[in-house]
C-alpha cells in the first residue's frame, strides 16, 4: 500500500494492447511503481515483459507451471500482487474484467477496468477533462473506450467554451488491430454498426449525461486508426477562430494541418515515428485545424483517434483519481502529460 510520501503501488492484470502501454506509462511516472504484469500468454509479449523488468504474475493459478515450462520466469499467481498493490488495472479481454471485478472486492483492492466492459460494472466511466472530480476516492472506475474517449475530449471542449448544443458524428471505424490483422478483420466491404445511435453515443453520456451526441459507426477495411466526422450544433453564431480556441484549450487535442504533409491518419503515425513516440502512440486526438468549418450556428470537424494509445493517460489519471493521491484534474494530467510527452506541437 502506499503511504503519503510512497508511490502508488499498481497491479496490471492483462498484459495486451492496451496493458503493455499502460505498464510503461506506469513505468514513465515519478508517483507510481508497477508491482507486478499478470497473464495467461506465453509468447514473446511477456518475455518482452521481462527483458524491461516487469515482475511476472499468472492471472490464474493453473497457468504457473504451463509459463514456467515455457521458459518465463513467473512470481506466482495474481492474488499476490493484488495484496501488494492499492490498486489494480485490469486490461483483459471484453467481459473478464467484470468477471474479475468481484475478485478484487473480496480483497478490498481499488480497481479500473476498460471500455469494453459496461458502466455499470463500476457504476462510474472516466475521462479525465470531464470526471475526474467523481472518480477522487472511488472504489472502482471504467475508462472508456477509445472512440468515447475522443467524443468526450472534443465535446467537452465546446462545452465548457460555452459552445455546444448538440453534437452528431460519423465514425469511421477500423476494423481490427494491426497485430491481430492476421487473425481476422473484413476486406473490400464497409460494415455499418447494426444500430442508430451506435453504442459510442450513449456510453459518451455515461461520462456526461448532459451530452446530446448522437453516432453512426461503419467498420472500414485498415488497421491504421480510426476517423471521425462531426456536426455540431451550436449555442450561438462563431467563428472558425473560436472553435479552434476552444480545442486548443485542452492539451489532449493536437491541431494538425494537411498543409504539412498529414493528408491521413496514416502520416500522421509516420509523424509519431518520426518525433519518437513509443510505439508510434498518438495519445491526443489529432483534429485538422484547416477542415474546421462554421456556418453560422453549425460547425464541421474531422479527427483521428488512436485505439492504441488514447486510453493510456486516461488510465494513469484515473489511478491518481481513485487512490486520493491527487484530487485536482488540472493537476493530475499536468503531470500525466509531462511525463508522455503530451502538449507540445507536432509540427513546430
Amino acid at each position: 500500500m502506499t503511504t503519503q510520501t510512497g508511490k502508488i503501488r499498481v497491479a496490471l492484470n492483462g498484459y495486451g494492447v492496451i496493458g503493455k502501454r499502460v505498464a510503461d506509462a506506469i513505468a514513465c511516472q515519478d508517483d507510481m511503481e508497477l508491482v507486478g504484469v499478470a497473464d495467461i500468454a506465453m509468447d514473446w509479449r511477456l518475455r518482452v515483459a521481462a527483458r524491461k523488468g516487469f515482475k511476472l504474475f499468472a492471472a490464474l493459478e493453473g497457468s504457473i507451471e504451463a509459463m514456467r515450462a515455457a521458459g518465463l520466469e513467473v512470481s506466482g499467481a495474481l492474488d499476490e500482487p493484488l495484496r501488494r498493490a492499492e490498486i489494480v488495472v485490469d486490461c483483459t479481454p471484453k467481459g473478464v474484467g467484470a468477471r474479475n471485478a468481484e475478485r478484487y472486492r473480496e480483497l478490498d483492492i481499488k480497481f479500473i477496468v476498460q471500455g469494453g466492459e459496461k458502466h455499470e460494472v463500476t457504476g462510474h466511466s472516466f475521462v479525465a477533462e470531464a470526471s475526474y472530480a467523481g472518480a477522487v476516492g472511488r472504489e472502482s472506475t471504467r475508462v472508456v473506450s477509445c472512440n468515447t474517449t475522443s467524443v468526450v475530449r472534443t465535446l467537452t471542449a465546446l462545452k465548457h467554451a460555452g459552445l455546444l448544443r448538440r453534437a452528431r458524428g460519423t465514425l469511421i471505424r477500423r476494423a481490427t488491430d494491426p497485430w491481430e490483422s492476421h487473425k481476422g478483420g473484413i476486406m473490400n466491404t464497409l460494415v455499418p454498426e447494426s444500430e442508430i445511435p451506435s453504442h459510442q453515443g450513449p456510453d459518451a453520456q455515461t461520462v456526461d449525461p448532459d451530452l446530446d451526441v448522437v453516432t453512426i459507426a461503419v467498420k472500414a477495411p485498415e488497421t491504421i486508426a480510426h476517423l471521425h466526422c462531426w456536426a455540431i450544433g451550436l449555442t450561438r453564431n462563431a467563428s472558425k477562430e473560436e472553435l479552434i480556441d476552444a480545442f486548443r484549450s485542452s492539451p489532449r487535442i493536437a491541431l494538425i494541418r494537411t498543409s504539412d504533409g498529414l493528408m491521413a491518419i496514416n502520416s500522421v503515425k509516420e509523424l509519431m515515428a518520426d518525433i519518437g513516440r513509443p510505439r508510434d502512440n498518438l495519445y491526443e486526438v489529432a483534429l485538422w485545424e484547416n477542415l474546421v468549418t462554421v456556418r453560422g450556428d453549425e460547425a464541421y470537424y474531422v479527427y483521428m483517434v488512436d485505439n492504441q494509445a488514447i486510453v493510456i493517460p486516461e488510465t494513469i489519471d484515473a489511478i491518481r483519481a481513485l487512490t486520493g493521491r491527487e484530487k485536482n484534474a488540472d493537476s493530475s494530467t499536468a503531470k500525466t502529460d509531462a511525463a508522455l510527452g503530451i502538449g507540445a506541437p507536432f509540427v513546430p
